[in-house]
């Protein structure tokens, strides 16, 4: 069979031999990389326990099959191009030869300050080439990276810090963002002040900004590298060992550290780059997440190189200078697939058809989109005014814990729908249940998305809490994989995806918990009890709206709302801060205490004339005073 998938028949045929003999199939597709040992045994697995393994009794080391193996071939070619928030400043191509001995000469650094294979390291870095170089030195050690995005605050750094019981820690200086420069030493100090088991922070020079370094604890990245050799064999690692932990928000306060390992994860990242996108030779290929996300990890990292792609990677934000820069970066670098997220497309949108038209765009081959379903208007303005109504439009559905693309087209192989995720990739055998578990056969049908059998790319634990990985996924539905997402599948077996049916929001494409937002708000001093719900938002999906309950009269309502922002800011990050405030006298509760968060969803959605039955609150009389003074 082949590798990469070149029609339509071609996928159903691969399809169908994923599904009767996944073991077979998988062998196969693994056959395409480099091994010091190959497997004793392809799949061991069970969704009870939970229990997978992938590639049982394989040695390998996945930096030797994303670095190594191109330097004959392909040693030249630029692996890295780098593009910087300011435009004034060069960007930066590094050729698989030079990633290579910038991935070396780091892992000696490592080495130099004690970390060893199986330790856990923190990356707390912005958007530059070192982020990357210093994951690829971890991998090739044989230390478990923890890349931590660093628009978060010091105090959710500090908890996933200790959560890994990482000992050191890579940053920087600080870090530009548009036309704001951000202090990351100084956030990454305050978290460690909770961290006294880090015993070593490396900083790398970004800014150039005067920062307070400690002596006993803090170290130069550029000054560690001049005692670092060039050279580095790298460590023999088994299939089933860790590659990184990536937290992610739960229904829960407390984020999820999903641990992927290696040989499964480095299997299925580059069999699901190479066909979803359908990358060829000397293609530019552009993913704008930052490598703090999964997507940055699966799709702007480690699947292209294991291809031996060219990956770009930008520092900026779309709208900074001008809300032309994604379109100038794409003509300037000649980019052939450009993957983002609706939140970008839709922030551009906004900004007018002018923009996109002063730009060539004819390098562009393939667009993708990623994060959250992307909405039927900002799918056409992609394909019209991006795609010139010339490029296939992969709309990728997938999760942090599942390690790749699950449910998407292939590039000018699968017929794409607007707003539709369309079919599984091989390997992936999806099912749709009600919500007692029963699955509901056929098309035209609507429930919750699960997976029946694993693929090699899926989440193996949550790090330190195995129970919570069962509870969260395999607990819900017996012997069954439950995404947390509701779906519909159509006339002809398309899967559109509807969302998330926990509470778990999804803003801007990343996942945060309702939990984590309200537990920062009930910080402020004036807040008795908070319920957060997300509702629709035209640039970001879904924006946050809190109803907050205070035991303090106060006359400056919007004082009060900048404060619990600013508390949100300080806890979590920019990210999860309240789109709107209601301050209300009380929530709709069950007379078990449970808050229906159906009815605050609705109310938060303008749908106010058809909330349902609410005869079983314990106070129905709380959901008109709530209506009465809905935010529009």
């Amino acid at each position: 069979m082949p590798y990469r998938i070149s029609n339509f028949e071609e996928y159903k045929s691969e399809y169908q031999q994923s599904v009767s003999d996944p073991e077979g199939f998988w062998a196969e597709k693994a056959e395409n990389f480099e091994w010091r040992k190959k497997w004793d045994k392809v799949l061991d697995w069970n969704f009870t326990g939970p229990d997978i393994k992938w590639f049982s009794g394989a040695k390998l080391n996945i930096t030797e099959n994303c670095l190594d193996r191109h330097l004959i071939t392909k040693g030249d070619q630029t692996a890295i191009i780098w593009e910087p928030n300011n435009t004034e400043e060069n960007s930066i191509s590094l050729s698989y030869k030079e990633l290579y001995e910038k991935v070396c000469k780091f892992s000696n650094v490592l080495i130099n300050n004690g970390v060893k294979k199986g330790d856990r390291v923190c990356i707390y870095l912005p958007m530059v080439p070192e982020a990357a170089i210093a994951m690829l030195a971890c991998a090739r050690i044989g230390a478990i990276h923890s890349v931590i995005f660093a628009g978060f605050s010091a105090a959710s750094l500090s908890d996933r810090i200790l959560d890994t019981d990482a000992q050191i820690v890579i940053t920087s200086d600080g870090g530009f963002r548009g036309n704001k420069k951000i202090n990351i030493k100084e956030i990454v100090d305050q978290a460690l002040d909770k961290c006294p088991e880090v015993k070593t922070c490396i900083v790398l020079k970004r800014t150039g900004d005067e920062v307070k370094m400690i002596s006993s604890r803090d170290k130069w990245w550029h000054l560690e590298e001049l005692s670092a050799g060039k050279e580095h064999l790298s460590e023999e690692m088994e299939a089933e060992d860790p590659l990184f932990i990536l937290y992610t928000s739960g229904s829960t306060g407390k984020p999820k550290g999903v641990v992927h390992t290696t040989a499964g994860y480095m299997v299925y990242s580059h069999y699901s780059f190479l066909n979803v996108f359908q990358y060829n030779k000397n293609d530019v290929y552009w993913c704008t997440a930052d490598v703090g996300w999964i997507t940055g990890h699966s799709y702007l990292l480690y699947g292209p190189l294991l291809e031996g792609a060219t990956t770009l990677m930008f520092e900026g934000i779309p709208t900074y200078p001008n809300a032309g820069r994604f379109w100038e970066i794409i003509d300037k670098h000649q980019v052939n697939i450009f993957y983002t997220a609706p939140t970008a497309i839709r922030s551009l949108m906004a900004m007018g058809d002018e923009w996109p038209a002063k730009y060539k765009l004819d390098s562009l081959r393939v667009l993708g989109s990623v994060g959250e379903p992307i909405n039927e208007e900002a799918w056409h303005w992609y394909s019209d005014k991006i795609g010139k109504n010339n490029c296939p439009l992969v709309d990728t559905w997938w999760q942090t814990e599942t390690g790749g693309i699950l449910i998407s087209p292939l590039a000018g192989i699968t017929p794409t729908i607007p707003s539709f995720a369309t079919l599984p990739l091989p390997g992936i055998q999806p099912l749709i249940v009600d919500s007692e578990g029963k699955e509901i056969m056929g098309n035209n049908v609507e429930g919750n998305l699960c997976m029946k059998f694993p693929w090699p790319g899926i989440i193996r634990t949550t790090y330190g809490d195995h129970e919570r990985c069962r509870q969260n996924y395999f607990a819900t539905y017996p012997n069954l994989y439950f995404t947390g997402d509701g779906c519909k599948r159509d006339e002809n077996g398309n899967y559109r995806i509807l969302g998330r049916v926990d509470d778990v929001m999804n803003i801007s494409g990343h996942r945060i918990g309702t939990a984590e937002v309200e537990s920062a708000i009930n910080e402020h001093k004036f807040v008795v009890e908070s319920a957060v719900v997300g509702f629709p938002h035209s640039i970001k999906g879904q924006g946050i709206y809190a109803y907050v309950i205070c035991d303090f009269e106060f006359e400056d309502a919007d004082k009060v709302r900048n404060e619990i922002i600013s508390e949100v800011v300080k806890i979590i990050g920019p990210i999860a801060k309240p789109d709107k405030i209601q301050f209300v006298k009380g929530l709709p509760k069950t007379r078990s205490g449970k808050i229906m968060r159906r009815i605050l969803r609705k109310i938060a959605e303008g749908e106010v004339s058809n909330l349902g039955d609410i005869s079983t609150l314990l106070d129905p009389g709380v959901v008109e005073d709530i209506k009465n003074g809905a935010l529009v």
